[in-house]
């Protein structure tokens, strides 16, 4: 058997332990899909009509929340990844000569597909909200590659973190930035809103981009030519940053 069937298969059986793992785990469950659509109530019905865009609000609000559901799943693969490495499963799997590759690509696959999940959920409940997108078949692809590619791309960074965190509790924490960081972008108000410091950290870290690219696409129109190359090369910059260190830290530590 080739090299690359035998990863493929390794790769298979890792996405189907960690899938079984989620699915007995409701923490993970309630993170990953229920939290956000949680909070998507509250913004729309409770806070919606105190914040001032164009447009509907539910409208501006979901693109933020598609992003929010995407990190909002990866504090459990930062500790489940931990947990592999500090209880010996991972030095249990060398033994078995599974491909190294598929222990970390099982997490990575495992948290990307959750994400689609959530963020297919919420995009369904903002339909029963009253969200009504304009994009054709075009930008609905080009907006599920963002999706996709942010969800592979930070996928990459958790599990670096859970590797390279010493506890299961650190692990969990250093996965904190990255679910906050959507709080202060233009998720939920326009950044030219915001005071100064704010305004301009919002506008300059990497889910602004993100967010405004997947609103104009779903919005129907084509998001600006800045935006739309930002969000591709920060998506690919973490991505690459979180599999090299990734593999680096698995190196050193299994």
């Amino acid at each position: 058997m080739s090299t690359v069937s035998t990863s493929f298969g390794d790769s298979t059986i890792m996405l189907r332990r960690n899938f079984k793992h989620t699915l007995r785990n409701p923490v993970t469950v309630f993170n990953a899909v229920l939290f956000p659509i949680v909070l998507m109530l509250m913004f729309v019905y409770v806070f919606g009509g105190a914040f001032k865009v164009q447009g509907e609000y539910v409208d501006y609000a979901v693109p933020g929340l598609i992003v929010m559901a995407i990190t909002y799943g990866l504090g459990p693969t930062a500790a489940a990844v931990n947990g592999d490495m500090t209880k010996g499963i991972i030095n249990r799997f060398k033994t078995m000569d599974v491909s190294h590759g598929a222990v970390l690509a099982g997490h990575v696959v495992a948290t990307t597909v959750r994400a689609l999940i959530a963020d297919t959920a919420i995009i369904a409940v903002g339909f029963a909200m009253g969200f009504r997108p304009h994009a054709n078949f075009v930008q609905w692809l080009g907006a599920i590659g963002i999706m996709l590619l942010l969800a592979f791309a930070t996928s990459w960074l958790t599990v670096a973190m859970g590797l390279g965190a010493k506890t299961v509790e650190s692990a969990g924490l250093a996965t904190v930035p990255l679910i906050m960081l959507p709080f202060l972008s233009s998720a939920f108000v326009p950044a030219d809103t915001m005071g100064t410091g704010v305004r301009q950290f919002a506008e300059y870290q990497p889910f602004t981009p993100i967010i405004e690219t997947l609103r104009g696409l779903l919005a129907g129109h084509n998001p600006s030519s800045g935006d739309a190359i930002a969000a591709v090369a920060w998506s690919l910059g973490l991505a690459l940053v979180g599999y090299v260190w990734a593999v680096s830290t698995f190196k050193k530590r299994a």
